[in-house]
């Protein structure tokens, strides 16, 4: 007992001078105020509460752990047990605040790491409809596949359309059947014929169910007003973030439009598009370009609608002087 207490006392003499040593960890109110993340850029304002959970984040995060740090050959399915894991504990760890799993992605940089695993761990269902259990977020990608209608097939109609969401889920999917005689399945490229119509859902269901999709989010497409146009749906121009319109991408289409299979080769280093296409991998594909560059699509719109605020007050401006 004797030999216990005197244990005792060292052991606490020990801590005592670990204590005293102990370097000051305390951060300014400066630090405090505004903390920068990788590129110089400040975290979102809903975020910064996290930094002060972010050591038990990060022991959640990884905890699923990549298969070159587990070693051997893993699977597809635990790529997609992965992928899923990463954005359950995301969406875990901002239930209870006014943070979104989104914002949480953004500064972790979850999932645009490892662009293969964005595009291929998921489990896709074709013509699905709704996807019951994913919650959706702010922003959502849209990418819809045409079949010809009218004399020679030159007119477009809609034969499917593709949702997902930031973290490149799977929100909706559906074939459609066209209001209008088909002339030309485009099959090599729509990857749609006529046996998948025995399975599709009329127009307005479908335009139905997308429009309760996209309603009230950034909507994000390659050239989105094409799908728009076949959906006969409206979007506020102020919620459309276009992969073929960006600015920083317009050198890779030659003075015109780029292609998304070229946006997708040079900057993801994708190969879609090689047969028919894939309106979710589209889709999936336009989200993940527009995820990479998320901060110049964000500075291109905010100066694009702050100098439409400002046009419009001096209008309002030079009315207000000649009514005086």
């Amino acid at each position: 007992m004797a030999e216990l207490s005197s244990n005792w006392k060292k052991l606490q003499a020990t801590l005592s001078d670990r204590k005293q040593t102990k370097a000051p960890t305390g951060t300014t109110r400066a630090t405090r105020t505004k903390i920068i993340v990788k590129g110089g850029t400040s975290r979102p304002i809903g975020v910064r509460k996290l930094v002060k959970r972010r050591g038990a984040l990060d022991f959640a995060l990884k905890g699923h752990q990549s298969p070159s740090d587990m070693g051997g050959v893993q699977s597809s399915q635990m790529c997609d047990d992965r992928q899923e894991s990463r954005i359950a504990s995301a969406e875990l760890w901002t239930q209870n605040d006014d943070t979104s799993s989104e914002s949480l992605a953004e500064v972790y940089d979850l999932g645009v790491k490892d662009i293969p695993l964005f595009m291929t761990s998921h489990n896709d269902r074709v013509n699905h409809g709704r996807s019951p259990n994913v919650n959706i977020g702010k922003y959502v990608a849209l990418d819809c596949e045409m079949v010809g209608i009218g004399a020679g097939g030159h007119e477009s109609a809609l034969a499917r359309v593709s949702v997902v969401d930031f973290h490149g889920r799977q929100v909706y999917d559906s074939y459609v059947k066209p209001t209008e005689r088909v002339t030309d399945w485009r099959s090599h490229v729509s990857g749609v014929s006529s046996k998948e119509m025995r399975f599709a859902r009329n127009f307005i269901e479908v335009q139905k169910d997308v429009s309760s999709i996209i309603q009230g989010r950034i909507l994000v497409g390659h050239d989105i007003k094409h799908d728009l146009k076949a959906l006969r749906l409206p979007h506020p121009l102020r919620d459309i973030r276009d992969t073929a319109k960006h600015l920083a991408f317009r050198k890779f289409g030659n003075g015109r439009k780029p292609a998304l299979r070229n946006l997708a080769r040079e900057l993801l280093g994708l190969d879609i598009q090689k047969d028919a296409h894939s309106s979710t991998e589209d889709a999936r594909t336009t989200m993940l370009l527009f995820r990479r560059n998320k901060s110049t699509f964000d500075n291109e719109h905010a100066n694009r609608y702050r100098q439409i605020v400002t046009t419009d007050r001096r209008k309002g401006s030079k009315q207000h002087k000649q009514r005086r």
